[in-house]
């Protein structure tokens, strides 16, 4: 059975162009979304993607309609792939139902793993710069030597509650607890 699926971006445009072609394709039924690409939560595909049985193949107008991003549309066509589900894209005349298509189907897939490799090694190589430079990656300490050692000290005088002394210092429950985590082992042994 050939299943189609057809979307626009926002609720001005019109359906009508993708729907006739993926009629014309021979399409016994179609499900549609009004909705940006970018959302993850799109119900007409959901819809298509559990109407789907094996031996069923999947339409669409463009390849850009079904996927988010590239990862994500070969992710989608992986797992149709998976449960015996073909995958037709009309204008790119690509279909996963045949060697060939499959072929350039694999072709982008190994495409998208190298971008992401590339996107790897780029940040790796930027922090490792920075690293070099003097710089740490992170959240700035909320608390200096000084005021770390206050903390110890209040919270060791059992004179002042936590609040207090969170507002003394400025700083969230979490954070006092935090600190007093990190403390040194003889730090701990000295208050009990």
């Amino acid at each position: 059975m050939l299943v189609g699926y057809a979307r626009v971006s926002t609720l001005d445009q019109n359906l009508s162009l993708q729907v006739d072609a993926l009629q014309k394709a021979g399409c016994e039924k179609i499900f549609r979304d009004k909705i940006s690409g970018s959302k993850t939560g799109r119900p007409g595909l959901q819809e298509a993607l559990q109407y789907t049985r094996k031996g069923d193949t999947l339409l669409v107008w463009r390849l850009d309609r079904l996927g988010r991003s590239l990862k994500h549309l070969i992710e989608t066509v992986t797992q149709l792939e998976e449960r015996g589900v073909g995958f037709r894209s009309l204008q790119e005349a690509i279909d996963t139902t045949t060697s060939g298509g499959r072929l350039v189907f694999q072709i982008f897939g190994a495409l998208a793993e190298f971008e992401r490799n590339l996107i790897r090694e780029r940040t790796q190589a930027g922090l490792a710069a920075a690293r070099a430079r003097g710089r740490k990656g992170g959240r700035p300490k909320a608390l200096d030597k000084t005021k770390i050692e206050l903390v110890y000290k209040l919270y060791n005088e059992k004179k002042h509650t936590i609040k207090e002394i969170c507002r003394v210092l400025g700083i969230s429950r979490p954070t006092l607890y935090a600190y007093l985590g990190q403390r040194k082992p003889i730090e701990v042994a000295m208050r009990i």
